[in-house]
C-alpha cells in the first residue's frame, strides 16, 4: 500500500505547504490514539530544531495531543538522537521530533518514535495514517481528562551528560582545538557545551538561529565556510553536523572533508581493537565507496550493503547484530548508544581516537582511497525510462566494460521525477565514459 503522508524520514514538506497546522493537528490526534496502551497516564516528548516554523507545528501538535488526554513534555530545541533517547530515559509513549534534517528553513517535518526510541515501523505508520483519514471526533478526550502541556528544563544536560558518558572516564579532549559548526540548528547549544566539558578548546560557529538560517551556507550539507575556519584558526578538527544534528562530517587539520565512509572505517576498527564490535563488519547503503569495502575485507571484516536510507541500514543492523553503520552522509549509527544517527556521538568516538593515536586527523580518518565515483542525475517527466529496452542494453553492456572493477547504482530518486546515476570504478576515465552513456540513454527514454 502507497503511503500518503509518510516518507523514509516522517512526514517532511514545506511548512504552511504540505506541513499545515491542521496537519500537525491531526497527527497529534492519530498518533496519540494509536499509542494510548494500557491505563496509565500517557505522556509524549516534543523537541524541535531552530526553522521558524517549529513554532506553529508545536503548538497543533499539542493541541492534537492533549485533545486525547495525552501530557506532552516539551523540550525546545534539541538534535533528534536526543529526543529518541529522551523517549525512552523519561518513559514516554512517543516521541516527536519537528525537523527536516539537512533541508533549507521553509521545508520542516514531524518525525516520530516509539516509546523504545526507535523510529516507527511500516506497519505503525499506515496504522496512524488511517486514523488520520478517519473521524476520531468520537475517540477525543473528555473534559476533565484532556491532557497538560509543560516546558522542561535540564533536558540539554541530560543529553550532554549521556554523550560524555560514551567515553571513556579518563578520556579528555584537552589539548585538541576544535572548531565546531553546528548549522544555525538544534545542536548549537548541547555540541558546544559537551566538547568544552570534555577539555577541548571549543570555537563555535553556526549557533545563531533565526529561524531562516538553518543549513544556510554551513553544517554538513555546506562545509566549505568550516573548511576555511579550521585553517584560519589552526584549529585540529573540524566537525560539521547537520540541522537536526543526526549527521556529522570532520575537516582535517588542513581543511579537507572527511565523509561518512572513513569515519565508519575508523570506528570499525577501532572498536575492533578493543573488542567492542559485535559482528566483524559495518553496515552501509550501496551509495558507499567501493573503497570502503576493499578496505574492510583487507582487514578481515564486511561490508553489508542495504537501500539508501538510515531506516534500511538501522533495519539490517538490528536484524543482523551488526553495532556500527551508516552512510557517506555522515549519518552514523552506533547502536550500543543510539536508535537512530547521532553526529556529536559519532564525533567523539573519532575524537577518541584521534586522542589515543596522538596523529593529525588527517592521518588518523584517511584510512582509504575513496575509487573515483561519478554521480549524475536525469530529470523525467512522465513514463519508467529504466524499463526502455534500449537503456537496459546500455546497462548490461556498461557492467560488462567494468568486468567486476567498479560499481554501477542506478535507482529513481525517492521525492522527485529524476533518475540517478552513480559510476565508481579504478579507471575514472571509463566511469566517466559510462555514465554518460546511460544518462544519454535515459534521456532519449524520457524524451
Amino acid at each position: 500500500m502507497v503511503r500518503k503522508y509518510f516518507g523514509t524520514d516522517g512526514i517532511r514538506g514545506r511548512a504552511n505547504g504540505t506541513i499545515t497546522p491542521e496537519l500537525s493537528l491531526k497527527v497529534g490526534q492519530a498518533a496519540g490514539l494509536v499509542f494510548q496502551r494500557g491505563d496509565h497516564r500517557h505522556r509524549v516528548v516534543i523537541g524541535k530544531d531552530t526553522r521558524l516554523s517549529g513554532y506553529m507545528i508545536e503548538t497543533a501538535l499539542v493541541a492534537g495531543f492533549t485533545s486525547v488526554g495525552m501530557d506532552v513534555l516539551l523540550l525546545g530545541p534539541m538534535p533528534t538522537p536526543a529526543v529518541a533517547m529522551l523517549t525512552r530515559s523519561m518513559r514516554a509513549d512517543l516521541g516527536v521530533m519537528i525537523s527536516a534534517s539537512h533541508n533549507p528553513y521553509d521545508d520542516n517535518g514531524i518525525k516520530l518514535f516509539g516509546p523504545d526510541g526507535y523510529k516507527l515501523s511500516d506497519d505503525v505508520e499506515r496504522e496512524i495514517e488511517a486514523c488520520l483519514d478517519s473521524d476520531v471526533s468520537k475517540k477525543l478526550a473528555k473534559s476533565p481528562d484532556l491532557g497538560r502541556a509543560k516546558r522542561i528544563d535540564g533536558v540539554q544536560d541530560r543529553y550532554i551528560e549521556f554523550a560524555k558518558r560514551t567515553l571513556p572516564r579518563d578520556l579528555s579532549l584537552d589539548g585538541l582545538r576544535v572548531v565546531v559548526d553546528c548549522a544555525n540548528g538544534a545542536g548549537y547549544r548541547v555540541a558546544p557545551e559537551a566538547l568544552w566539558e570534555l577539555g577541548a578548546e571549543v570555537i563555535p560557529v553556526g549557533v545563531d538561529p533565526d529561524g531562516f538560517n538553518i543549513n544556510k551556507e554551513c553544517g554538513s550539507t555546506e562545509p566549505a565556510a568550516l573548511c576555511a575556519k579550521v585553517r584560519e584558526m589552526r584549529a585540529d578538527v573540524g566537525i560539521a553536523l547537520d540541522g537536526d544534528a543526526d549527521r556529522v562530517l570532520i575537516i582535517d587539520e588542513r581543511g579537507r572533508v572527511v565523509d561518512g565512509d572513513q569515519l565508519m572505517a575508523v570506528i570499525a576498527e577501532s572498536w575492533r581493537d578493543d573488542g567492542r564490535l559485535s559482528k566483524p563488519g559495518v553496515v552501509a547503503t550501496i551509495m558507499s565507496n567501493l573503497g570502503l569495502e576493499r578496505h574492510l575485507a583487507s582487514l578481515g571484516m564486511t561490508l553489508a550493503r542495504t537501500a539508501v536510507g538510515d531506516r534500511y541500514v538501522l533495519e539490517h543492523m538490528r536484524e543482523h547484530g551488526f553495532n556500527v553503520g551508516g552512510e557517506p552522509s555522515g549519518h552514523i549509527i552506533l547502536s550500543d548508544y543510539a536508535t537512530t544517527g547521532d553526529g556529536l556521538v559519532a564525533a567523539l568516538q573519532v575524537l577518541a581516537v584521534v586522542k589515543r593515536q596522538n596523529r593529525p586527523v588527517s592521518e588518523v580518518c584517511h584510512r582509504f582511497e575513496p575509487l573515483p565515483q561519478v554521480l549524475k542525475n536525469v530529470r523525467y517527466k512522465k513514463g519508467k525510462p529504466l524499463e526502455d529496452a534500449k537503456v537496459k542494453t546500455v546497462i548490461s553492456g556498461a557492467n560488462a566494460r567494468l568486468n567486476g572493477n567498479g560499481r554501477l547504482v542506478i535507482r529513481p530518486s525517492g521525492t522527485e521525477p529524476v533518475i540517478r546515476v552513480m559510476g565508481e570504478g579504478d579507471d575514472q576515465v571509463l566511469v566517466e565514459e559510462i555514465v554518460d552513456e546511460i544518462c544519454e540513454a535515459l534521456t532519449q527514454a524520457a524524451a
